[in-house]
């Protein structure tokens, strides 16, 4: 139908019926899309399970105190592996069997493989060993349970009082019992 200046009142009806049908077309094709994208967004495999914030975890054995662990967040993840993300990083405190502090280890991230009893922390990690005053920097540590072990393969500095150490490594046992720096290239003595 065409719109010509005699019939005014049929061309303004034919005008607002077409706005309202492509306006409602509009809305329909956009809510589709919205609602897709929902859809689409809680159908993913990588969303977690559950979510604990601020978390204060404590882990004994036969009454003894062994590890405290503080994290902001921790994810749970049961697809498509078991594990257990710190996405805001962790701190986590080692015992003395008379409970006092034994050495401390900080990370700005951290992901547990719970299948493979294997925990990864990553960025800025930090350790600090009480007995001898040692603070170790590294860019990653791996804590395999299963061995009892934690370690790292990568450049570490650590640094006690004047005395700066490198070495191309780091190896413990888990309750950091026999920290040490493998391949050490050096200690440097810092003079004031």
């Amino acid at each position: 139908m065409l719109c010509n200046n005699t019939n005014n009142t049929s061309c303004g009806k034919w005008r607002g019926t077409l706005h309202l049908l492509l306006g409602l077309c509009c809305l329909a094709f956009c809510s589709c899309v919205n609602d897709m994208e929902k859809v689409n967004f809680f159908s993913r495999k990588d969303l977690p399970t559950q979510q604990v914030k601020e978390a204060d975890i404590v882990r004994s054995a036969r009454g003894d105190l062994q590890i405290s662990m503080q994290a902001p967040i921790i994810e749970i993840y049961n697809k498509p592996e078991n594990k257990t993300v710190y996405p805001q990083g962790v701190q986590i405190y080692f015992y003395n069997e008379n409970h006092t502090k034994k050495a401390f280890l900080r990370a700005d991230y951290a992901i547990s493989y719970d299948d493979k009893d294997m925990m990864e922390a990553k960025k800025n990690v930090v350790i600090i060993d009480y007995g001898t005053g040692d603070t170790s920097y590294l860019d990653d540590l791996y804590w395999n349970s299963s061995e009892k072990r934690i370690y790292s393969n990568n450049p570490v500095k650590s640094i006690n009082g004047p005395r700066v150490t490198y070495g191309d490594g780091f190896e413990s046992d888990e309750s950091f019992e026999t920290p040490r720096i493998l391949h050490q290239r050096g200690t440097v003595v810092i003079n004031e």
